[in-house]
């Protein structure tokens, strides 16, 4: 009855933690390879550029349909003081937290129905996953195989791994997501003191366990992208390394 949910964090957290590390990986090969933090930057925004326009558009569109006022508008790279970096940024006025809610999820939800499309219609990555949850480890390997002989391969392949390594909401995006959440558990304490927890449990929980193994879907096949694609990352950076005779600590 929970599979949705179980699914949803054991794809989630794999996510986060490739993406994270790919990032790292593509960041040494770049500023090894250019010994110019600046050039670095502005190279690894130019590489994920799709997926931060899709984003910040994203936020940009639900806060004029939602009646919220915007502000700056930008796609260029900026280094925080605190040494984050952030790729570019569209400034909201805040509200409230339902509407501060959906602009900062907006990115997700735009981002993961760009990655359905493209993983599921253009790389049939869908078997790939499908393959990989069942365990079937032979078709598993020999789905992925096939995967280069896909038409246009390269370009969706990019495009996906641009838009999924970006999707994923802010600091600043989730400003607004603890009140409501709050506010979402009081509702459902407050319907289960109430004697409500068969009828959820008979007409909410069904529905919900679907969407959550659709979002995790999403978060799989994301995450296969960013796996396939660590190791090789991994292999230039040594590569580089070696021949510049530096590293990255």
């Amino acid at each position: 009855m929970f599979t949705g949910l179980a699914w949803f964090l054991l794809t989630l957290t794999p996510l986060v933690f490739l993406q994270r590390l790919l990032h790292r990986e593509i960041q040494a090969v770049f500023l090894i390879t250019t010994r110019h933090p600046g050039l670095t930057v502005g190279l690894f925004s130019m590489l994920f550029f799709p997926g931060v326009l899709l984003h910040e558009l994203s936020h940009f569109i639900v806060a004029k349909l939602l009646g919220v006022r915007t502000g700056g508008f930008s796609l260029l790279p900026q280094v925080l003081p605190d040494g984050r970096l952030i790729l570019g940024y569209v400034e909201t006025q805040r509200t409230d937290v339902v509407r501060d809610s959906l602009i900062g999820l907006a990115p997700l939800v735009v981002g993961g129905l760009f990655i359905a499309y493209a993983s599921i219609y253009k790389l049939n990555l869908l078997l790939l996953w499908q393959t990989f949850q069942n365990g079937q480890l032979e078709l598993f390997l020999a789905a992925l195989r096939a995967l280069p002989s896909v038409n246009d391969f390269p370009l969706w392949f990019y495009l996906t791994f641009a838009v999924s390594s970006t999707m994923l909401p802010s600091a600043s995006d989730r400003h607004a997501w603890t009140p409501l959440a709050v506010w979402v558990v009081s509702i459902f304490a407050l319907a289960l003191i109430a004697g409500a927890g068969p009828w959820m449990l008979a007409y909410v929980t069904p529905p919900l366990n679907d969407f959550l193994q659709s979002v995790a879907m999403l978060f799989g096949l994301s995450a296969a992208v960013h796996a396939i694609l660590l190791l090789p990352t991994f292999l230039v950076h040594k590569f580089v390394a070696r021949v510049f005779k530096v590293d990255i600590a």
